[in-house]
């Protein structure tokens, strides 16, 4: 009965005209794993990672000149089989829009206009040196409606709008203006301000800068966050650079994070890639985070990259 079901359902999509489905389709993905050493405060322990490993489907279809219907549908995979029962798949970025020459619209799951701000500054995303440990605003937020301007001079506005979701909900905003290419190909140098309100509970600005400079890339970014149901303020800094020799590309990153009352956290990253192929990389990293009232951690680890 199963095979006759599938023959059946091939049948009628071979019956559909063909502008039912024609539509760029792509496959993308992410697999990262890494071997490390890990000492969140109670000790170290071997363990295997599964690091924001992903897989998405993407594309669109052209709806008339200058008009085309965009989608993304993306999932994180825990590869290391640690998750609990069910949970071994959830969600990342998933939306449907509209481009054109006015921009583009999308409505969703999404990241706020803060979050994407950073661009590539944070050259240790998705690990134990990820900006996230230390700050607030890494958001992707569910109920989204986002709009992106189309280039002005290398100037582009982006906002995030937060819906309620239900009577007792309350609204949210993140807005963002841009220059130039965060993969500093287009151009030398990457900017970006943008300001959270009210997002998950935090008033949050950032400004982020990155370039390349005789061979090193060098980046920074700096942030205040304000918890609204306490009024305590955080001020925080991220410096990082990157140097490429050959296949080899060295990387460090310090981060910092003040806050009122004296509980000042740190962290701080080194590593390195070893490209093998444009899709696949070895890494391997060294994280030392100095918490304050809490307690330090440490993460040593190497770990294998490919996208697809």
């Amino acid at each position: 009965m199963k095979h006759f079901n599938c023959r059946l359902m091939v049948v009628m999509l071979s019956a559909l005209p063909a502008s039912t489905y024609a539509t760029d389709v792509s496959i993308y993905g992410r697999a990262s794993l890494s071997v490390q050493s890990s000492d969140a405060g109670d000790g170290s322990f071997t363990e295997v990672k599964s690091n924001a490993s992903r897989i998405g489907f993407k594309g669109g279809h052209d709806l008339s000149e200058g008009l085309s219907i965009i989608y993304k549908a993306e999932f994180q995979v825990d590869l290391d089989g640690d998750s609990e029962k069910g949970k071994s798949i959830t969600d990342r970025s998933q939306y449907i829009g509209l481009k054109g020459n006015f921009g583009e619209i999308l409505i969703g799951n999404n990241d706020t206009m803060l979050k994407q701000s950073q661009g590539k500054v944070d050259i240790f995303s998705d690990l134990n040196g990820d900006l996230k440990h230390l700050w607030k605003g890494d958001n992707r937020m569910s109920d989204t409606i986002s709009y992106k301007s189309p280039k002005f001079s290398g100037f582009q506005i982006g906002v995030t709008y937060v819906a309620e979701d239900s009577s007792e909900g309350e609204s949210a905003s993140s807005i963002a203006v841009f220059y130039g290419d965060k993969k500093l190909k287009k151009s030398k140098v990457y900017a970006a301000l943008a300001v959270d309100s009210d997002v998950k509970g935090y008033d949050t600005s950032r400004a982020s800068v990155q370039g390349k400079f005789s061979g090193i890339t060098l980046g920074a970014i700096f942030q205040t966050q304000k918890k609204l149901s306490t009024g305590t303020e955080l001020d925080g800094m991220l410096f990082s650079a990157k140097y490429a020799l050959d296949k080899i590309i060295i990387k460090g990153q310090f981060q910092t994070a003040e806050e009122d009352g004296g509980d000042d956290k740190s962290s701080f990253t080194l590593g390195a890639d070893y490209k093998m192929a444009k899709s696949t990389k070895i890494y391997t990293f060294f994280t030392s985070l100095d918490m304050d009232s809490d307690v330090d951690q440490s993460y040593l680890g190497v770990g294998l990259e490919y996208n697809f």
